[in-house]
């Protein structure tokens, strides 16, 4: 199941297609679809979970907290429509194609991919394009 909720006032287009492009992601990567919720908020609301939980004073995308088991894919994905938007602007993208790519990386790191090395970095980037590419 694929929840989309909002602690903003940020409403999710066409969330139909957006979910059946997440269940084609997780096939895809040989994982089966748990419970996964995404949260859209503002900076404020993904700053205080940044500091709460992670211990970590600064501004950011997106949070994830990971519940998958096995290859059950789950866990809760927090977004903050207001860094996507600047994101965008900074990196001459469309708000719709930044906020998939952050949706996207939420989940690959739910389907055990890490963006810690470079390399790391390097092959995420590679599958979020590849993701992007084949959106419904």
């Amino acid at each position: 199941m694929i929840d989309f909720a909002s602690q903003n006032d940020f409403a999710i287009a066409e969330s139909t297609r957006k979910k059946g492009w997440i269940k084609e992601v997780v096939r895809n990567e040989g994982k089966q679809l748990g419970e996964l919720s995404y949260v859209f908020c503002d900076d404020n609301f993904l700053h205080t979970i940044n500091v709460e939980f992670l211990n970590h004073n600064t501004l950011t995308d997106v949070i994830s907290f990971d519940y998958t088991l096995g290859d059950v894919v789950g866990g809760e994905i927090y977004i903050s429509t207001e860094r996507v938007a600047d994101n965008a602007k900074d990196l001459e993208h469309s708000f719709r194609d930044e906020l998939d790519r952050v949706i996207i990386h939420g989940l690959l790191h739910f389907c055990g991919y890490s963006d810690k090395s470079d390399l790391d970095k390097k092959k995420m980037r590679e599958l979020e394009d590849f993701y992007l590419a084949r959106r419904t």
